[in-house]
């Protein structure tokens, strides 16, 4: 195996916190330094000639390959991350390699250096495992959030939302107004979200009626909140809340509420409601709570099954 012949330049290979190794084209170890040994927890004697970045799992062995045919190519150079047994247990290092060429692009060794990224890659896991802790908490309620820029285009969006759009995870960044139907309600909504972007102030509450999955229609109030920075409104962060059912009991009672009052008129000027034709105001209002009969369906006798009856 090849060692350091310059004293000042062995002093500086030996002496660095991270692992420094050569090895050949086909992957056997050429040179490596004591950090190196340390993290395996062998001697020079047993690495000379071993597999570098041997890998047992084929799946984990073909990404690196993959990875590490940039070596063979310009600019012959790569990055690479790899898992080891070492006495302190599994450790993940992280290898930058590059090749060194004979001047006519033919490799004829590589060297690289790693950096032990265990404790870095163990609190990327922690996030990750408390971020979806966190979505699982946010997707648990009724509440769907979002956030905007000031130029409408959507940032964030709760699955939720995107499910009851019709919209898929890889539709790309697109304007939250994509979705408004053209009901004139829409624009007081979109009005309200002017505002607060160029005043920087929470406005009150509203609702959108936007285009669903399916050519439905979704009812959602959107509660937001402008985010500022520097003074100026840089986005938009809320949720919403998908009140399509009760909207349509809110329509109804108000139409309940006309009936009643025109029953109540009638009554007044000395005509009986219950005379005409619509049955007094409590068959007008099971009209507007009760599925409605196609004409075509008319009194069908129910057909009940002999051992029913």
């Amino acid at each position: 195996m090849d060692t350091c012949d310059d004293p000042p330049y062995e002093e500086l290979v030996e002496h660095q916190q991270d692992m420094l190794v050569k090895f050949s084209p086909e992957g056997r170890l050429l040179f490596v330094n004591t950090a190196y040994c340390d993290a395996l927890g062998k001697t020079r004697e047993e690495l000379s000639g071993s597999v570098f970045m041997p890998a047992t799992d084929q799946r984990y062995s073909e990404v690196m390959a993959t990875q590490m045919t940039g070596l063979f190519r310009p600019p012959y150079a790569c990055q690479v991350e790899q898992w080891i047994s070492s006495p302190r247990g599994p450790r993940c290092i992280s290898w930058s390699a590059r090749s060194i060429t004979d001047g006519n692009g033919g490799v004829i060794a590589i060297v690289a250096t790693g950096r032990d990224i265990t404790r870095l890659q163990r609190e990327h896991r922690a996030i990750r495992k408390r971020d979806e802790e966190l979505m699982l908490l946010l997707e648990s309620g009724k509440e769907m959030y979002f956030t905007h820029s000031s130029d409408h285009t959507l940032h964030y969006v709760s699955p939720r939302i995107r499910a009851i759009l019709g919209a898929g995870s890889r539709s790309g960044k697109r304007l939250w107004t994509d979705y408004l139907t053209d009901n004139p309600l829409n624009a007081k909504g979109l009005e309200r979200t002017l505002k607060a972007i160029s005043s920087g102030r929470r406005e009150p509450p509203y609702r959108l009626e936007f285009y669903g999955r399916n050519n439905s229609t979704v009812w959602v109030e959107v509660n937001e909140i402008p985010v500022i920075k520097n003074r100026q409104t840089v986005a938009i962060a809320g949720y919403l809340v998908d009140v399509t059912e009760k909207k349509k009991v809110e329509e109804g009672l108000i139409e309940a509420e006309i009936l009643l009052k025109n029953y109540g008129d009638r009554k007044k000027n000395g005509r009986d409601p219950a005379d005409e034709n619509n049955g007094g105001p409590f068959a007008a209002l099971k009209s507007i709570f009760s599925p409605k009969k196609s004409e075509d369906e008319g009194d069908v006798p129910l057909d009940i099954p002999d051992n029913l009856q």
